[in-house]
């Protein structure tokens, strides 16, 4: 498998070029990697234009995931997410249809920002009854009752989900057919599910655009991520992509995130999927081994390890706390789950020193604590409007009643529990002190 964009990168430091260009440490090393971190200099190619060796890169890259098109991002999923959303709206209105999106409650963060930006309207599709605001399992009656009332651009949905469920793309994907809605996956974990045995990746589920964060299970840089383009999509998608991108994307993207996505071209040509094969057997032996030891874990995404510490006596914060003090560093962690995000890159031994750790936590009486529901709130005003409002910040305990301004969730796992126009209610403001979060910002109220 050629690697065109390091290829080029490395010839160009051997030439020993005085670099009359950007960045500015004109290839001194300070931390190691500036020899290797250019511009879009003659030769490079330039990300947004792509005709060159960033082209030839990516095409590879379509051929390993079986798309019609891949681009590139060097800023994450959240580029992705963005464009995907900029190009099924340019469908819709083109083809005269309603500038609605029909979306899983659990999105990130990106997708309603996304909608502040566009101005399109969302219909929710809400998780079912005790489950995580973290998760939505799609009931197929309702969604289908909602894609033939609503006549909506797309449906959008997260999977996998931060606590690693997948949701039945597939059989989503048929419906969407049905009605002639389009399918837009945020697979932002799953960039890997291409390569198991039998493929669970979007692009192979019927899904028409999805993004993968290729950062987040390949050995890829932070930031390096996919837009995929099926086979069968409306051709404006592959051919307005670049454009779509471009929109919202730096006009200086990093050479070094461009070189680690060309590289992890070569990296899955060359044993990646028996490779992973293997990795998946020995979680599996870890999984059990630990599930005997009386840890309960939940999901399906086979790279992700979400447990439920409750039953074994811990908040997820506490858990994780303890792993830390034992050197484990966990992806995320609340009241009621960890969650522990594997690769083949870790191998057998961090497997090892994973469940070694685990099993030093000494087990206490279980914690029989619910966390609150909470149903979709009103929506007071666009996501839009509210974003653009003068807003101030107040204590979440005193803002019921109130609208949302401005998203108040971090990253992870930026997933808002109120959304920007959302009224904030009661049970809101439970969930805001179950999942600590303290203040947020609300629309202004007119003197």
């Amino acid at each position: 498998m050629k690697t065109p964009i390091c290829d080029f990168v490395r010839t160009y430091c051997e030439k020993e070029t005085l670099r009359l260009h950007m960045p500015g440490h004109k290839g001194n090393a300070l931390l190691g990697m500036e020899p290797y971190d250019i511009t879009e200099i003659e030769g490079a190619d330039s990300l947004y234009e792509a005709s060159g060796i960033i082209c030839e890169s990516e095409a590879y890259a379509a051929g390993l995931f079986g798309t019609a098109a891949t681009f590139y991002s060097a800023e994450g999923s959240s580029l992705g997410i963005r464009a995907m959303l900029f190009l099924a709206l340019l469908y819709a209105k083109e083809h005269g249809r309603n500038v609605k999106i029909v979306a899983g409650r659990n999105a990130h963060k990106t997708f309603v920002t996304a909608a502040g930006l566009l101005d399109f309207e969302i219909k929710w599709l809400a998780p079912k009854a005790g489950a995580s605001y973290l998760s939505c399992e799609v009931d197929l009656e309702e969604l289908e009752y909602d894609l033939r009332e609503e006549r909506p651009a797309a449906v959008y949905l997260t999977s996998p989900d931060y606590l690693g469920n997948l949701v039945n793309t597939r059989e989503i994907a048929n419906i969407c057919k049905k009605y002639d809605v389009l399918l837009l996956v945020d697979n932002a974990h799953g960039a890997y599910l291409k390569f198991l045995q039998e493929s669970k990746h979007p692009m192979d589920l019927g899904a028409d655009l999805c993004c993968d964060s290729a950062h987040k299970t390949l050995p890829v840089l932070t930031g390096g991520a996919y837009l995929h383009v099926a086979k069968g999509a409306p051709e404006i998608f592959a051919e307005r992509a670049k454009e779509a991108m471009a929109l919202f994307g730096s006009t200086s993207p990093s050479y070094l995130i461009l070189q680690s996505l060309d590289m992890a071209n070569r990296y899955i040509v060359e044993g990646y999927k028996e490779k992973l094969k293997d990795f998946l057997i020995k979680v599996e032996q870890i999984k059990a081994e630990l599930q005997r030891k009386g840890f309960a874990f939940i999901g399906q995404e086979p790279l992700k390890l979400t447990m439920a510490t409750k039953p074994y006596g811990y908040h997820g914060t506490e858990f994780s706390a303890e792993l830390r003090k034992q050197g484990i560093e966990t992806e995320f962690a609340d009241p009621d789950y960890v969650v522990m995000m594997l690769s083949c890159e870790m191998g057998e031994a961090g497997l090892r020193r994973m469940a070694d750790a685990i099993r030093r936590v000494r087990r206490r009486a279980s914690i029989d604590e619910m966390p609150p529901e909470v149903n979709v709130p009103e929506q007071a005003m666009s996501v839009r409007e509210a974003i653009f409002s003068p807003q101030e910040k107040v204590l979440s305990k005193e803002s019921e009643g109130r609208i949302l301004a401005s998203l108040n969730v971090g990253c992870p796992p930026a997933v808002p529990i109120v959304v920007c126009g959302e009224r904030i209610t009661k049970e809101a403001i439970e969930a805001f002190e179950y999942y600590r979060i303290d203040d947020c910002n609300v629309v202004k109220e007119k003197c």
